[in-house]
């Protein structure tokens, strides 16, 4: 594990962060008018040292962010922005309430955009050897706002790793995809609503959003459904799943449009399945997490008036721990199922992995870990010693 800085290594990094940024043309009243400010900060390094102690569940995640609450506010906040909203659709090709609930999952519409001041944050991510390149360049980036004017150091405030403004934007999104919408001369996604969305919508743009297209749509699995596409997530047309039984939530077919779809089911069999589109794979760009991913598909859904899930995520689903996830990768590992690197983490090669394994047990090869799965992988441990 990397040593976190200490105040003599700080002082050092910000000698060295004061060169990087005069080299990439910062000025130099604002590099030494922040830098000369900027203080180390433990409570950033406790929060990027500290992980959750167990993973969270589909139910966790989901429930906690698309609340009845958050869809009736998401909902007066798509009338209350409908004619702004509608300019941006026009400019980017983005849905009104993708917009909006993008807003209500990164900052609850705005209030609450964090309190940590943005440049003691960088800088002190910046100084430590884990990440140091990628947060030298976005403490660069933050000065560079700052110099342009967009938004004033004291003003900088946001999450303890640097997001900010009203759609959390990192300081290198914000250079190159922040917008002046309200034409005030100022790109400001602190203060301005209108530049605040309307450059969450040239971000989804840039990332490849196709208009017309939804993100995908929660599905309905027949009996006897054979779930190998799961494990590899595997792109079929719309045409194949109708072929295969699947439909849409209530029942009814799917359409015939000439659409890939992946089936993805956040919580095992037991749980809802989806049919994830091009579009999906747009909002993983924005967050890495398809979790996160389907909260903002679904929240969208339900922003323009749709209902809640027919089959809700189960509530009684494991939680394991980092050490517990990586016991089972190893065990993976010494089956012959290869689940990748053992890091604790429940990626696609683990999924994969415990895919295969349930195949191979006569299971329902959904990829989830679920307590059958664990007791038969202690079974083939206890027969193996």
């Amino acid at each position: 594990m990397p040593v976190p800085p200490d105040a003599a290594r700080f002082a050092q990094c910000v000698v060295e962060f004061k060169s990087a940024a005069l080299a990439a043309d910062v000025s130099p009243a604002v590099v030494n008018g922040v830098l000369d400010q900027v203080q180390l900060s433990d409570r950033v390094l406790e929060l990027d040292r500290k992980q959750p102690e167990f993973t969270q569940t589909f139910a966790d995640y989901f429930n906690r962010r698309v609340t009845p609450e958050r869809v009736t506010r998401g909902r007066w906040a798509l009338a209350e922005h409908r004619a702004l909203l509608e300019q941006i659709r026009v400019s980017t090709g983005v849905p009104p309430q993708y917009l909006v609930a993008f807003w209500g999952l990164e900052t609850n519409f705005g209030s609450y955009l964090g309190n940590m001041a943005i440049p003691d944050s960088l800088a002190t991510l910046a100084c430590d050897p884990r990440r140091s390149r990628y947060f030298t360049g976005e403490l660069i980036s933050a000065l560079k706002i700052i110099d342009a004017g967009d938004v004033a150091a004291d003003d900088m405030t946001g999450s303890w790793a640097g997001a900010m403004g009203h759609v959390q934007f990192m300081p290198s999104a914000y250079l190159r995809f922040a917008v002046d919408f309200d034409g005030d001369g100022r790109r400001d996604l602190f203060h301005s609503t209108p530049d605040a969305l309307a450059s969450a919508g040239y971000f989804l743009n840039a990332l490849g959003w196709k208009p017309g297209l939804r993100w995908g749509r929660e599905v309905r699995l027949p009996e006897g459904f054979d779930f190998a596409p799961v494990a590899s997530a595997q792109a079929l047309p719309l045409a194949a799943w109708r072929e295969l039984g699947v439909t849409d939530a209530f029942g009814h077919p799917l359409p015939a449009a000439p659409v890939l779809a992946v089936l993805r089911l956040p919580a095992g069999h037991r749980g809802p399945a989806f049919l994830t589109y091009d579009n999906f794979d747009v909002i993983m760009g924005w967050n890495r997490s398809v979790f996160y991913a389907l909260a903002v598909g679904h929240l969208a859904d339900r922003i323009a008036g749709a209902g809640r899930l027919q089959q809700p995520p189960p509530e009684d689903d494991l939680r394991f721990s980092t050490d517990q996830l990586i016991g089972i990768q190893s065990r993976l590992a010494t089956l012959g199922y290869d689940p990748g690197e053992p890091d604790g983490r429940l990626g696609p090669a683990t999924r994969a992995a415990v895919s295969r394994f349930q195949a191979d047990q006569g299971l329902i090869s959904d990829g989830h870990l679920d307590a059958e799965v664990v007791r038969r992988l202690e079974g083939t441990a206890a027969e193996s010693d």
